[in-house]
């Protein structure tokens, strides 16, 4: 039997949950997957060392918090159920993402980025002007998007003191699925985004990682 089409007004509402849920920061809410510094033991870290991670980490559930609203944009455009339904696999996957690296901050003994909202309302905005391009460019987004996030989760790993084992694990883990995901967006039929697209793309990146580093 075929999976029944979600109609767009059930789109909406399961978007404005997932946005609600995204935002309160996922106080009540479990990973569908272990997390990957369980069996961790607490690393001595410098104060200077935990400071750095913290940066890292906020960065991290920043862009956490901008892939569920990319998504979230872009599955109220796309048309394809195919499509569809791999955006939504992907966005529980980095909800996954989003409460591990609120748990690691809450270990660290710091916080989220005080301007996620921010972040959230210009991530949706993003990913429905893609979505709205047409399918292929909306895979074409996904793709580039995640191959960038595989990028700069490399630069953490070769930034994250050797020491804080607990979070070079769920970068590990993190960059491991950013990597699958655009595999998936290749497989479905991804676009090349024009050279400008992905300047832009680069450069709005390193606007959020700088700011949600510090704010």
């Amino acid at each position: 039997m075929s999976r029944p089409a979600h109609s767009p007004l059930d789109t909406l509402i399961t978007g404005l949950d997932q946005a609600l849920r995204t935002l309160a920061g996922g106080a009540d809410r479990a990973p569908a997957r272990p997390y990957p510094a369980e069996e961790c033991n607490p690393a001595a870290l410098s104060p200077t060392e935990r400071e750095a991670s913290a940066a890292m980490m906020r960065v991290n559930h920043t862009g956490e918090v901008c892939a569920q609203a990319l998504y979230l944009g872009q599955a109220l455009a796309v048309q394809d159920p195919v499509r569809k339904r791999a955006l939504e696999a992907a966005a529980a996957e980095e909800e996954d993402h989003l409460l591990w690296c609120a748990r690691r901050l809450e270990e660290l003994e710091s916080r989220p980025s005080r301007l996620n909202l921010l972040w959230f309302g210009g991530a949706f905005a993003l990913g429905a002007v893609a979505g709205l391009a047409g399918d292929r460019a909306s895979m074409g987004f996904l793709e580039e998007t995640e191959v960038q996030v595989g990028e700069h989760l490399a630069g953490h790993l070769a930034r994250l003191s050797p020491k804080d084992e607990a979070s070079r694990r769920v970068v590990k883990q993190m960059r491991q699925d950013e990597a699958r995901h655009a595999a998936t967006a290749r497989r479905l039929g991804a676009a090349e985004l024009p050279l400008p697209v992905r300047w832009a793309m680069r450069l709005q990146a390193k606007v959020m990682t700088t700011v949600a580093a510090r704010i």
